[in-house]
């Protein structure tokens, strides 16, 4: 595996961490909190240059990034920029992306962030071919994922 894929793998595994840590009934200490929000927009920035001209890992490094930056809590003043530019990255790559997981992993951050019902209206067309009886532990996991930003669409809350 090349260097850049096995990067944006391993901060795909860091901000998922991230994202899920103290979910799991374990304790949860702000000093470990800050280190691995800081170790994962430290890896955020240091592939936010990084391109592929072979699609499915340039789609993994926008996945990778897109996870990175929702996952973390600091911002030094461009992270909105930053998301935007990968985001603007992402949408060149799903146009030549075919349907499968990596497809429906892109399109449910996307749709994380922007709430564009035609990303998700294509992720679960994909999802619902596949078969039910003999899903894998990632896709059960996007599945859920998906769910849960439905179910809580933060920030685009309607307060009463």
């Amino acid at each position: 595996m090349n260097s850049l894929l096995s990067r944006a793998f391993e901060l795909q595994h860091a901000a998922h961490t991230l994202m899920y840590l103290g979910t799991d009934g374990e304790p949860l200490y702000s000093d470990d909190f800050c280190r691995q929000n800081k170790d994962v927009l430290i890896k955020c920035d240091s592939l936010f240059t990084a391109t592929s001209s072979d699609i499915e890992e340039e789609a993994n490094l926008c996945l990778a990034l897109l996870m990175g930056y929702n996952a973390t809590i600091y911002d030094y003043g461009d992270k909105t920029q930053k998301k935007q530019s990968v985001l603007d990255r992402t949408y060149d790559v799903l146009e030549h992306l075919p349907a499968s997981l990596l497809k429906v992993r892109l399109l449910t951050y996307c749709y994380g962030e922007n709430y564009e019902e035609g990303m998700l209206q294509e992720a679960r067309a994909i999802m619902d071919k596949w078969d039910r009886a003999a899903l894998t532990s990632e896709q059960k996991d996007i599945i859920e994922e998906l769910k849960n930003i439905e179910e809580n669409p933060y920030p685009f809350e309607v307060l009463d």
